[in-house]
């Protein structure tokens, strides 16, 4: 299947809009990560707590970051959870201990500062442990229980529990959510000491400085590694401009992708390391692909300008990168859209990597190929870009083998173009 038949765009004669392009939003995302939102790290890499609220309304942002400031948490994170209809709500926090403090303050500083209006004496069934109610019913003692009143009251508690947290979400709307949950008499008497707010405190997590450190030294660690790693096998497989090439391009890639998380202020979990791996050898791969047909096309085509055959093989391999990329970027598309909060950072990542990967192989690694061609030929040294390494006189130094007789220039790139 071809989506291009003979296709003969001169890729390299639009370098300096393509150089001016990848200007524009690298430097648009180093600036960022310098002076504006920096690199916004996730919990997994600058450790905190987490707390994971579900309300029985639509939350409103602006309502909970005044009431986080009112609680002096100007530094909290709000990002939305889940399905819009879940109505929950993630909660950052700065706490970054890793003891049963930590989590219970975390927990303690959320409610305090969402119950704004707490009627005075009364405790908030949505966020009432089993053990606090048992113990209120207990004293109360509305069923006049006589010695099993513990075991009762203690399952009547944990029933309303069960329904608070498994069956409506981890927020009770109204006390009569709880008919035909608990006795009658239990659910008479809650009104006295509980009041119900229009939250829940579902999860709480925290993640420890000294691991997100350690994390943040792995995850820079797998990059580099990755790249170093290309680097050696593309200066053994084809020669060490290549891999230099290839690792600029895809160097490129990332910082322009961390850049975009960084403009749009999305944080950096470990999630978003995987698919940031994971582009870098999707990239990688597309840009093989190209420079394979570069090294197959100076084998057929000697006496041609570098330029000239890198054009010729970017256009040969269009059609392929377009269908792989295009392919690929429809599947990691319908993950940003319907995958859901928790894979929406890795969604992201591989749909700006997929668009900058399919666009530097032909933007950038095969210019800087003939960039550093001209550079040498310009100082008078021998070029270095030939066939695979073999040292024999490659394209535009001036040394190719002249065509003989039924070998014209016309037949010659005829051959490298059905190659």
């Amino acid at each position: 299947m071809e989506l291009f038949r003979n296709p003969n765009i001169d890729f390299l004669g639009k370098k300096w809009y393509f150089l001016a392009f990848s200007l524009v939003f690298s430097v648009a995302g180093v600036v960022s990560m310098l002076f504006w939102h920096g690199i916004p790290l996730g919990i997994d890499f600058r450790g905190g707590t987490l707390v994971e609220v579900k309300f029985t309304h639509a939350p409103d942002d602006n309502a909970i970051r005044a009431a986080m400031d009112r609680a002096s948490l100007q530094h909290a994170r709000i990002q939305r959870f889940g399905a819009a209809a879940n109505n929950e709500v993630l909660i950052d926090l700065s706490i970054q201990e890793t003891s049963e403090q930590a989590l219970d303050r975390g927990k303690t500083q959320i409610i305090n500062a969402l119950e704004s209006n707490a009627p005075a004496g009364k405790l908030d069934l949505n966020n009432a442990s089993s053990l606090t109610l048992a113990n209120y019913l207990l004293d109360k003692d509305p069923l006049h229980a006589g010695t099993d009143a513990n075991q009762r009251y203690t399952a009547q508690a944990q029933n309303i529990v069960n329904e608070r947290d498994k069956v409506r979400g981890g927020a009770l709307s109204s006390f009569d959510d709880l008919k035909g949950v608990v006795e009658p008499a239990v659910l008479a008497s809650l009104p006295d000491g509980f009041f119900l707010s229009d939250f829940g405190v579902r999860n709480v997590s925290i993640v420890g400085p000294q691991v997100g450190q350690q994390l943040q030294t792995q995850a820079k660690l797998a990059v580099l590694y990755s790249l170093a790693g290309m680097l050696v096998y593309l200066a053994f497989r084809f020669e060490w401009i290549y891999g230099v090439a290839a690792v600029v391009t895809v160097f490129h890639d990332t910082l322009i992708t961390v850049g975009a998380f960084s403009l749009m202020n999305k944080e950096i979990s470990l999630t978003v390391i995987a698919a940031i791996l994971t582009l870098i050898g999707y990239s990688n791969n597309d840009t093989i692909v190209v420079f394979d047909r570069i090294r197959e096309n100076l084998k057929l085509m000697r006496r041609e300008k570098l330029s000239d055959i890198v054009n010729r093989s970017i256009n040969q391999t269009l059609s392929r990168t377009i269908l792989t990329a295009g392919l690929t970027f429809l599947t990691v598309l319908a993950l940003f859209l319907f995958g859901g909060e928790v894979l929406h950072g890795f969604s992201f990542a591989l749909v700006i990597g997929i668009l900058i990967g399919t666009y530097s192989s032909i933007a950038i690694a095969a210019p800087i190929l003939v960039a550093y061609q001209d550079w040498r030929v310009g100082r008078g040294t021998r070029p270095v870009i030939g066939g695979g390494g073999t040292g024999k006189p490659s394209a535009g130094n001036g040394k190719g083998a002249k065509p003989g007789p039924g070998r014209g220039s016309d037949q010659v790139s005829k051959a490298g173009a059905t190659r």
